[in-house]
């Protein structure tokens, strides 16, 4: 019964986004097809960049917003770009409250339904929310056909093309497939293109997918790496151990292990330093959050791709702003930050001037 529900639950992930190319503009595509947007990002991009610049309007009142997140994991990703977030918006001379609530990622759907209902009733202004489960652009839509709560997507730089011009306020993070692709290079041209692996994934859902699944696409597309075994392990540290564990059991030649997030990379860590196979069998990381960094310093881990992280959260609050000065033609639909590659063995200067850069408010 466990396996034929395992494989109904396989299927139906496959039937929801094998057709993603056809449900999300991928960053170049929607640019491609929206020019207009090619010289708002790129002066958006440059404000992001920028030194603040003071709100130039008086506020009438304290702008309401409310942060639902999947913070509660390892990964700092969620919580600097909360720090971030408020830090430009104090430097910009702007007047809020704010309410967050922390959930854990792609499993308390439930209680991330009752905290966005509340912020509906509360009149809020901003809502920061994610798409990641299938259920989530169910309570996204929702809040798309009302005017408040004006909608930030974080974590998601691919808009969804169902949603046409009704799209939300602004998409910001950093691209999936771009990260991703980075890696299966890196992964590639280290293993002379042939071989076996393992791909750990996240929870059922978009990111697993685009972190994941398109992963496995484009290694499959440009080299004869072969796919051995895979598991989601809802970016759990336990399930990403107990998942390795059976890999190794099955696949003692499987030359790496791809893994889809910092917990899931810190899990596969542990087990591999238990067996003496450190560095016999490489691990990635995904986002370059100070427990990754400090795997790698440690030659524990192989390679991440590191977000500029704390451009995120600078970017939401320089959307805010423009809204406030009423310029929210300024603002772009999507805002997907760059990544910079680590890798075993960086010297500690250079590792230092990325640390600098990608969390200049949250260090």
């Amino acid at each position: 019964m466990k396996v034929i529900l395992k494989i109904t639950l396989l299927v139906s992930f496959l039937f929801i986004f094998s057709n993603a190319h056809e449900k999300y503009w991928l960053v170049d595509e929607y640019l491609e097809f929206n020019p207009a947007q090619k010289s708002i990002s790129k002066n958006f991009v440059n404000i992001v960049s920028s030194s603040a610049v003071k709100l130039s309007v008086k506020q009438e009142k304290k702008v309401k917003i409310v942060m639902v997140y999947p913070g509660n994991q390892i990964s700092d990703y969620w919580r600097r770009s909360k720090v971030s977030f408020e830090k430009r918006l104090q430097e910009l001379n702007i007047s809020y409250t704010l309410q967050d609530y922390f959930t854990k990622p792609g499993i308390e759907i439930k209680n991330q339904a009752k905290q966005l209902l509340q912020a509906i009733k509360d009149d809020t202004d901003f809502l920061i929310f994610t798409l990641d489960a299938s259920k989530h652009s169910q309570f996204i839509e929702r809040i798309l056909s009302r005017k408040k709560p004006k909608l930030i997507l974080q974590n998601i730089t691919t808009p969804v093309k169902r949603w046409g011009k009704r799209q939300p306020f602004l998409y910001v993070g950093f691209d999936h497939v771009i990260g991703s692709t980075h890696l299966a290079n890196y992964y590639i041209n280290k293993t002379n293109s042939s071989g076996n692996y393992a791909v750990l994934y996240g929870t059922r859902g978009y990111v697993s997918y685009m972190r994941g699944t398109e992963f496995i696409n484009y290694v499959s597309n440009n080299s004869e790496l072969k796919l051995v075994d895979s598991y989601y392990t809802d970016f759990n540290k336990e399930k990403a151990i107990k998942a390795t564990k059976q890999i190794l059991e099955k696949h003692k030649d499987v030359k790496f292990i791809y893994a889809g997030s910092t917990d899931i990379a810190l899990g596969v860590v542990e087990v591999l330093k238990k067996n003496n196979l450190t560095g016999k069998i490489l691990v990635n990381g995904w986002g370059g959050g100070s427990n990754e960094l400090k795997a790698i310093e440690k030659n524990l881990l192989d390679i991440t791709v590191m977000r500029i992280n704390d451009d995120n959260g600078v970017a939401m609050a320089e959307a805010v702003k423009l809204d406030l000065e009423n310029k929210t033609q300024m603002v772009p639909t999507i805002y997907s930050g760059d990544f910079a590659i680590v890798k075993k063995g960086i010297n500690n200067a250079k590792l230092q001037d990325l640390k600098d850069k990608a969390f200049r408010y949250s260090k």
